[in-house]
């Protein structure tokens, strides 16, 4: 299984902002932190906007800021809310499936598992847990560009 951009967009976002949570927040500054384009941050603000995520201040000095505690924003839920389908393998499209082997063949059901299982720990995940220990969590995540994770 591989998410989105959009998917990962949005991760990178609320975390920026749970990072930052002293001071509204704008698209550029994301954009910057992580190398993305605006134009593309713009589109994920506004669905987590539209989710009750974020909150946008208008104006001269606006930006953004969570909507909601860290604790409160689900991952499993997130993931389910960005990603556009969940297709680990042809036959998971029913209305575009033309594998001749559909009907007999019995791996469907392991990717089927797995899927589950993948959105199963992502369930048992929140926002407040892909952050720091609480001894940091005041201090903002340090960024580096082209670190692998």
């Amino acid at each position: 299984m591989r998410l989105t951009s959009f998917t990962d967009y949005s991760l990178r976002t609320l975390l920026f902002l749970s990072a930052h949570r002293d001071r509204l927040v704008t698209i550029q500054d994301i954009a910057d932190s992580h190398a993305i384009s605006k134009n593309h941050l713009m589109k994920v603000v506004y669905q987590l906007g539209q989710a009750g995520l974020i909150e946008t201040v208008r104006g001269r000095n606006g930006g953004l800021r969570l909507a909601k505690e860290p604790r409160d924003i689900n991952i499993g839920t997130l993931v389910r809310s960005t990603e556009n389908d969940f297709f680990v393998a042809e036959c998971f499209d029913r209305a575009n499936d033309t594998c001749a082997i559909t009907p007999e063949c019995v791996l469907k059901h392991s990717l089927h598992d797995a899927m589950e299982a993948f959105l199963a720990v992502l369930d048992r995940q929140t926002l407040q847990d892909l952050l720091p220990p609480a001894q940091n969590a005041a201090r903002p995540i340090k960024l580096q560009r082209g670190a692998a994770a």
